[in-house]
C-alpha cells in the first residue's frame, strides 16, 4: 500500500510517500509568482499609456490556469497513492482538493489538516506516523 502525504502551498508541494519501508520525497514548485504580474515598462516612470496595464480579470484567469496546471502536476505525481493526506498552511490545500476530487483517484483521500510550514524531513515524520496510525488500527480490527 503506498501512502502519500502533501504538503502545499501556492509556491510548492512536498510529496512524502511511503510503501513496503520505502519512503520518497519530492517537491514540484510552482511558478507562481511569475503567473499573473502586470509588466510595468522601465522607460519614463510616469508615462504610462492604457496597454501598460491588463485587466485585473485576465490576471485572475492567467493565475488560476497556472494554478490548476501545478496542481495537476501534483496530482499526476500520486495518481497511484492507496491513501493521500494533504496538508499546507493556506487556501492552497482548499484549492488543490477541490482539483483532486475531480480527478477520480483510487486512493482515499484523507481529511485537510492545516499545517504550518514543514521541512521535508518534518513532513515524512507525519506521514509515517500516519502510516504506523493506520496499520495499527488495521491490526486491532
Amino acid at each position: 500500500m503506498i501512502y502519500t502525504g502533501i504538503w502545499i502551498d501556492h509556491r510548492k508541494a512536498v510529496l512524502a510517500s511511503v510503501s513496503d519501508d520505502v519512503e520518497t520525497l519530492r517537491t514540484i514548485l510552482s511558478d507562481h509568482d511569475a503567473a499573473g504580474h502586470a509588466v510595468v515598462p522601465s522607460s519614463a516612470p510616469n508615462a504610462y499609456t492604457p496597454n501598460d496595464f491588463v485587466a485585473e480579470d485576465k490576471l485572475e484567469r492567467k493565475s488560476t490556469a497556472h494554478s490548476n496546471h501545478f496542481y495537476d502536476e501534483v496530482i499526476r505525481a500520486v495518481h497511484d497513492s492507496d491513501s493521500i493526506h494533504i496538508m499546507g498552511p493556506g487556501e492552497a490545500k482548499l484549492e488543490f482538493k477541490k482539483r483532486i476530487d475531480g480527478a477520480k483517484l483510487k486512493g482515499y483521500i484523507a481529511p485537510l489538516e492545516t499545517m504550518d510550514k514543514m521541512s521535508e524531513r518534518q513532513i515524512a515524520a507525519h506521514v509515517r506516523q500516519i502510516v504506523s496510525k493506520s496499520i495499527q488500527s488495521t491490526y486491532k480490527a
